[in-house]
C-alpha cells in the first residue's frame, strides 16, 4: 500500500492551485476572459486531490482513477477560461510597459501550475518513489539565446527551447551558451531583480549540465542525482 498522503507530486499539486488561486485573484489580467469559470474549476480540483491523498492506492492504480482525468479536463476548463491556447499572449498585449515586470510574473505562476497538473499522470506513472522532486518535472531543453542581465552582471539570461514551448532561465552559470543541451527543473517561478525565471538548470560541482542527453521537452537521461539537490530544497520549501 503506498502512502499517497505524503506523496510530493500530490502535495505539489495542491500547492500550485493554492498558488493559481491567488496569482488570479490578485494579477491585473486585462481582455476577455472568465475569471469566475477559472477560479470555480481550479476549486475543484482540491476536492480531486483530496480524494487521491487518501485514496492509498498504488502509482499503477492512482493513474487510472477518474481524479485523475478530471484534474486534467478542469485545467483544460481552465485554459479555456483564461482565453484559449494563446491566453498568455493576450494579456501581455494589453499591458503597458510599467505592468508588464508584474505580469510576467503572474503568468509564470499560473503556467507553473498548469504544467504541473497536466505533467501530474506521467510524473505518478514513474512509480513508488518518495522525492521532493518528483513533485515538479525535469526535463530536457536546449539554450537559443544568453544576454546578460540588465540588473546584475553576474547573471545570465537564457531563452531555452522546451520543444512545446520556450522558457525564460535567470542563471549564475557565466559559462552557458547557445546550443548547449541542459536539464531544467520546471519550479516555482522566482524573480530576480526584474526578470522572472520559470525553472533551474540542474548541476553539480563545476557548474550546469550542459551536454544531457534525450529528448527535448522529456525526462533526460543519466543525471546525477546530486544535480538533483538544490532542486528537492526548493521544492520543499515551496510546500512550506
Amino acid at each position: 500500500m503506498w502512502d499517497t498522503s505524503n506523496d510530493y507530486r500530490l502535495l505539489v499539486a495542491e500547492k500550485s492551485v493554492e498558488l493559481f488561486l491567488r496569482t488570479v485573484e490578485g494579477a491585473n489580467l486585462k481582455g476577455k476572459w472568465n475569471k469566475k469559470q477559472a477560479l470555480q474549476a481550479a476549486r475543484k480540483m482540491n476536492s480531486e486531490i483530496q480524494t487521491l491523498y487518501y485514496s492509498y492506492l498504488e502509482p499503477a492504480a492512482m493513474i487510472a482513477t477518474p481524479q485523475i482525468s478530471l484534474l486534467e479536463d478542469q485545467g483544460m476548463e481552465i485554459v479555456e477560461a483564461l482565453g484559449g491556447e494563446s491566453w498568455n499572449r493576450q494579456f501581455m498585449e494589453l499591458a503597458n510597459r510599467e505592468e508588464k515586470p508584474k505580469l510576467e510574473e503572474a503568468l509564470a505562476k499560473i503556467k507553473f501550475f498548469l504544467n504541473t497538473i497536466s505533467g501530474l499522470r506521467d510524473r505518478i506513472n514513474l512509480g513508488e518513489i518518495r522525492d521532493p522532486v518528483m513533485g515538479v518535472d525535469i526535463k530536457k531543453g536546449e539554450i537559443l539565446s544568453v544576454s546578460k542581465h540588465p540588473g546584475a552582471d553576474q547573471l545570465l539570461v537564457c531563452n531555452v527551447n522546451m520543444h512545446e514551448r520556450a522558457i525564460t532561465v535567470v542563471t549564475n552559470d557565466l559559462d552557458v551558451k547557445e546550443k548547449n543541451q541542459v536539464a531544467v527543473a520546471m519550479l516555482p517561478p522566482e524573480v530576480f531583480m526584474g526578470i522572472t525565471s520559470e525553472g533551474m538548470f540542474l548541476g553539480s560541482g563545476e557548474g550546469i549540465l550542459k551536454d544531457v542527453k534525450g529528448d527535448l521537452g522529456k525526462l533526460p537521461q543519466k543525471i546525477p542525482l546530486e544535480a538533483l539537490n538544490e532542486a528537492r530544497n526548493l521544492v520543499e520549501n515551496f510546500l512550506q
